[in-house]
Formats: C-alpha cells, sequence, structure tokens
C-alpha cells in the first residue's frame, strides 16, 4: 500500500477541528467577565465551572478513546464534534449557574475525542516517521484556537452580545462536519508497518493496555511535562499583572506570544524526531531522545522569577512552553508506535486523561503555593518536572538495548 498523496491535506482538516475545538473551549474564559456580571456568579462558582469541565473531560477520555477505536474515526468523530458543537449553542441560551454547569460538563465529555482522533488521524494517514511532525501540526491547531478565541470571541460579544459568540463559535463545528467526511473519502489510509518499531501483529485489548506498565509510564511522563503546559497557558496573565503591575490589556499583548512559540516547539521536537528517523534510530529511541532536549531546555524555567522586565519574563515563558511542546509532540506519538492502529484512539485518551487529572489537581496547588511563597517554588518545580518525565520514559526501557 503506497501513502496518499493527499495524507497531509487530510490531516490539515482534521487540524481545523483542533483549532475549533479550543476555539469554542476558550470562549468562556475569554467573556467570562460578561457572563459572570450577567449571572452575578461569584469566583467559587466561576472555578466550579472550570472543574466541571476539566473533570468532565478527564474522566470520558478513556470511553472516547475506546469508542473511536470501536465504531471507526470518521464516524465517532462525526458524533463527538456535533455534541460538542450543539454543548457551545445551547451555552447561548443557559439562563443561570446550572446551565452553564450542564452545558460545560457536556462540553468536556465530547471535546475529550479531539485528541485521540487526532492521534487515530495521524496514524491513519502518515508515515511512521511523521507522525511527531503531525502531531506537531495538530498542536499547532490548538495553538490557533488559543489564540483566535479572545480576539474572534471578544469581536462576536461587542458586536452581536456574548449569548451569539457563544452560537456562533459553535456553530463551526457544525460546518466541519461534512466537510471531514468529504475530505476522508478522497485519501486513502497510509497504515503502513513501522520497519523499525513494529506494532504488534495482534492488536493487544483495552485490558492488555491498561495492563501495560509502558502505557502507565506514558500517562505518568504525559502528566509531569503538561502540568508545565497548563501552567503557562492558564496563569501567564495573572503573572504578568501581578509581577510586573501590568494592566490586563496590556498583559495580554504580551500573553500571546508563548501559544506562538509553543507551536514552534511543537514543530522543532517533531522535525528532530524525523532528522533522527531519516538518520537510522528507531522511532521511539528518537522521540525519548527529543524529550531529553526539550527537558534540558525546560530547566531555565527556574529563572523566570529572576527575570527584570514584562519583555523578558514573556521570552522566558516562551522559551519554557517551546520545550514542553517540543516533549509533548513527541510523548504523545509513542503510543502510536508501539500499540498500533488497532488502539491507537485509546491510548492517546489515556493520555489526555492524564492531562486533564493533571490540570483539575496542580491549579489549586499552583494557587495556594502562589498565595503563600509567590512564584519561584512554583518555576523551580515546573523547570524539573520535564526532566522528571524523560526519567520515567527512560525507566520504562522504550528503546531497544543500544539506543
Amino acid at each position: 500500500m503506497k501513502p496518499s498523496p493527499y495524507r497531509w491535506v487530510v490531516l490539515s482538516v482534521f487540524v481545523l477541528c483542533s483549532a475549533i475545538n479550543y476555539l469554542d473551549r476558550q470562549t468562556l474564559a475569554t467573556l467570562a467577565p460578561l457572563v459572570r456580571a450577567e449571572f452575578h456568579l461569584s469566583n467559587a462558582q466561576y472555578g466550579l465551572i472550570l472543574s466541571v469541565f476539566s473533570i468532565a473531560y478527564a474522566a470520558c477520555a478513556p470511553f472516547a478513546g475506546m469508542l473511536i477505536d470501536r465504531i471507526g474515526l470518521n464516524r465517532a468523530v462525526s458524533l463527538a464534534v456535533g455534541v460538542w458543537s450543539c454543548a457551545g449553542i445551547c451555552t447561548g441560551f443557559t439562563r443561570g449557574l446550572g446551565g452553564l454547569l450542564g452545558c460545560r460538563g457536556v462540553l468536556g465529555m465530547s471535546e475529550a475525542a479531539g485528541i485521540p482522533g487526532a492521534g487515530k488521524a495521524i496514524h491513519r494517514y502518515l508515515l511512521p516517521a511523521e507522525r511527531a511532525l503531525g502531531n506537531a501540526w495538530n498542536q499547532a491547531g490548538v495553538s490557533l484556537g488559543l489564540i483566535l478565541a479572545p480576539p474572534v470571541a471578544t469581536w462576536m460579544a461587542m458586536r452581536y452580545g456574548w449569548r451569539q459568540a457563544f452560537v456562533i463559535t459553535g456553530s463551526l463545528g457544525l460546518l466541519w462536519i461534512p466537510l471531514w467526511n468529504l475530505t476522508a473519502r478522497k485519501a486513502q489510509p497510509s497504515d503502513l508497518p513501522n520497519t523499525q518499531d513494529p506494532a504488534p501483529s495482534i492488536a493487544p485489548s483495552t485490558a492488555d493496555l491498561l495492563r501495560s506498565p509502558r502505557l502507565w509510564a506514558l500517562v505518568a511522563a504525559n502528566a509531569l511535562n503538561m502540568s508545565v503546559y497548563s501552567l503557562w497557558t492558564n496563569w501567564t496573565t495573572l503573572y504578568l499583572v501581578e509581577k510586573h503591575r501590568l494592566a490586563l490589556a496590556e498583559a495580554n499583548w504580551f500573553a500571546v506570544v508563548p501559544p506562538l512559540i509553543a507551536t514552534l516547539g511543537g514543530f522543532g521536537g517533531g522535525w528532530l524526531s524525523l532528522h533522527w528517523v531519516r538518520k537510522g534510530l528507531p522511532a521511539v529511541a528518537a522521540r525519548t531522545r527529543v524529550c531529553l532536549v526539550g527537558a534540558l531546555l525546560a530547566l531555565p524555567t527556574a529563572l523566570i522569577p529572576l527575570l527584570p522586565t514584562p519583555a523578558w519574563t514573556a521570552a522566558g515563558i516562551s522559551l519554557s512552553i517551546l520545550a514542553v511542546s517540543s516533549v509533548s509532540v513527541n510523548v504523545y506519538t509513542i503510543p502510536l508506535d508501539i500499540f498500533g492502529g488497532a488502539r491507537a484512539g485509546f491510548a492517546v485518551s489515556m493520555l489526555v486523561a492524564s492531562y486533564g487529572a493533571a490540570q483539575a489537581l496542580v491549579s489549586p496547588a499552583i494557587g495556594a503555593v502562589v498565595d503563600a511563597h509567590g512564584y519561584a517554588p512554583v518555576c523551580l518545580v515546573a523547570a524539573l518536572l520535564p526532566l522528571s518525565a524523560y526519567a520515567v520514559l527512560r525507566r520504562a526501557d522504550f528503546n531497544p538495548p543500544g539506543a
């Protein structure tokens, strides 16, 4: 079977889905002041809304992965995007806290299929050596959604009202579903065997995967590494406001930079993995080596509290999230290499669940430490987490002897 000449086109259409995914989930964060003011929500109530999404996201990710593997990528992702689009639209018709909690819970449940679906598509359409680069391209879609949410949702809210902003952004997913199904039918899959790290001839069952120490090593490594990603995607603006006494609008100008740099980190990690595979290094060994490079790049994160200006701080945060992103695209690719395509959805979904769970646990801990001791201890721990993730991968012995 020859690889599809349209494989990157097909994946690009799926990357658009990832952008819509993050645009939908970030719309509430962007419009939170308006929503809170209309419903008279306290900080605690708003935090509850965020927690409901994270818990539903983490809890449902494994089931979303199993659904993708069982009924197929196209049907499963069409169902998931349809549900989360309706949840986004319905947010525009809520009348209070209960409605918001329900809509965010359904949104978290259905959006949990997004990253596992991307993993399934990457395995299905790309060659083995290209998979980390494919994950980098998908991460670019995630970053695009994060970047577009503030200006797009704000403009819609100012022009049409915040309710219509949810309706419009939610409707984008419904337009994407026929586009994806049409595109996917035009390309043949590239499910070729990986001659360097062959997948098992018989697909492991879900129970086999859950008993696999290698899967749990990936889950742990992803939770450690993505805790740093969660730190900067949720706390950058607050850090700039509190540390450098910036106005909100000024802080957000600097806060736009790290997501852009994260995209470069993802592509850098994907390209470096592809480069080393083409040089003859086994795929998993190449990806693990990139994780070491990224972990070393993350060590200067400890120095961020010492940086004197907002510009230098934005640069330091950007380097940190670049390093984490280069690790992330490779950690999310390793399950595709070692478990094969038949269980790709479930294997990746376990990593998605670990990220959601880590974010739910780490966020209040960060707040407590910052209140008591400032950001210095948080940055020190964040500097060491990617290296800890690499150590977990090495201890799992993914690489063949001599790699």
